[in-house]
């Protein structure tokens, strides 16, 4: 940094399932071999010994890193920007497990491994709910007694901001105009949708927590609150078992047995119906969400697809954009089935959308904030 150069990247993949893997790529050489990581603590203490690898590495000591970046979740109401971390911070990040179960346990085990694998860096936290901060109140504030948001901040939140922020405004720089009514979609384990007016959020599919709206690798996303109440009163189930059902059993894990969507187009493409049918249950809550986003934009001029299945599942985005043609969506299906490097449109010629893919950069957007922050000197 501020150049920006990317001087190692890689990807630990299937923590905490078989057939774990971990790919590194840097100037001076590559790594690729299939390990088992058992939790994010193994997995991230695997990164820091091939960054300092003799052969392969970019550093050799720890002391050279002069700041770390943490992508955190859920920042509750209290983070509205990136902060330094300090003991409070992790206080309060650990306060906020229970809203994000998945997620904020993991991003303080990383905070504390970097921590003691390089003690003399800063660490900073980028939470993904800074980015939510403009939806209005009439968008965050759920139907119930008003106490429960004075006293309680219970809202919504909204999620994966690092990342809508960081595409929505590569879309808007790609087309050359900002007064621009966006969707963009981020789908990978996790999901959402966040409708963008003019660059600015209006409305997001995740709220209080990161459970909410679309279907994911192993979350349920909007289901009726009734069932919530009969797994409790009818079937005895606990709270805490109810919540690791609808986080971590559910989803597209509870629909085919696997939480991987690889896995699970492989499958449908073989003939199974039931991973076929949770494809395009899938897909179905999807454009339901374009449609009323559309609405509450009162138009649509670009629809984006980001992360790692928004990025590589030509099927999710077919089977999205499909009879979409009402709202002007309609895509080009040789383009969508391109491999290309860098932002891309697959809309059709008579699209009156644009269907844009764009790789989403959250270390990037991160390292940014961090860089800005920290004010460290090339």
């Amino acid at each position: 940094m501020p150049i920006a150069r990317v001087l190692a990247s890689g990807m630990v993949e299937r923590i905490g399932i078989e057939g774990g893997s971990i790919q590194y790529k840097s100037e001076r050489g590559s790594l690729k071999y299939d390990e088992d990581f058992a939790d994010h603590n193994v997995g991230l203490k695997k990164i820091a010994t091939v960054l300092m690898n003799p052969q392969s590495g970019v550093i050799d000591s720890a002391d050279e890193v002069d700041a770390v970046g943490h992508r955190v979740v859920h920042g509750g109401q209290k983070f509205s920007e990136i902060n330094r971390v300090t003991e409070d911070v992790k206080e309060n990040i650990r306060q906020l497990f229970s809203l994000a179960p998945l997620h904020n346990p993991a991003n303080l085990t990383g905070i504390e491994v970097a921590e003691a694998l390089f003690p003399n860096a800063e660490q900073f936290c980028v939470f993904d709910t800074a980015f939510f901060s403009s939806i209005p109140q009439k968008a965050y504030q759920f139907a119930i007694p008003q106490r429960f948001l004075n006293e309680e901040h219970i809202r919504t939140y909204g999620f994966h901001g690092t990342s809508h922020k960081y595409v929505s405004a590569k879309a808007q720089e790609y087309l050359n105009a900002e007064n621009l009514k966006l969707i963009t979609i981020h789908l990978g384990n996790g999901c959402s949708m966040t409708a963008l007016e003019n660059g600015k959020p209006i409305d997001t599919s995740l709220g209080f927590g990161p459970a909410n709206g679309l279907i994911m690798g192993t979350r349920a996303g909007d289901i009726d609150q009734t069932v919530v109440f009969y797994l409790q009163e009818k079937l005895g189930y606990s709270v805490q078992e109810v919540n690791t059902l609808l986080n971590k059993e559910s989803g597209m894990l509870g629909l085919t047995g696997y939480s991987d969507l690889r896995d699970i187009e492989a499958k449908a493409e073989a003939g199974d119906a039931v991973c076929k049918l949770a494809l395009e249950m899938n897909a179905y809550r999807i454009r339901k969400y374009i449609g009323a986003y559309a609405a509450a934009l009162n138009g649509l001029d670009a629809l984006v697809f980001t992360a790692g299945i928004g990025e590589n599942s030509s099927t999710i985005r077919r089977l999205v954009c499909e009879k979409m043609d009402f709202l002007g969506i309609s895509i080009d299906v040789s383009a969508n089935l391109e491999r290309k490097k860098g932002i891309h449109e697959i809309q059709s010629k008579e699209a009156k959308v644009k269907v844009l893919i764009i790789p989403t950069n959250e270390e990037l957007e991160i390292a940014n904030q961090v860089y800005n922050s920290v004010g460290v000197e090339n």
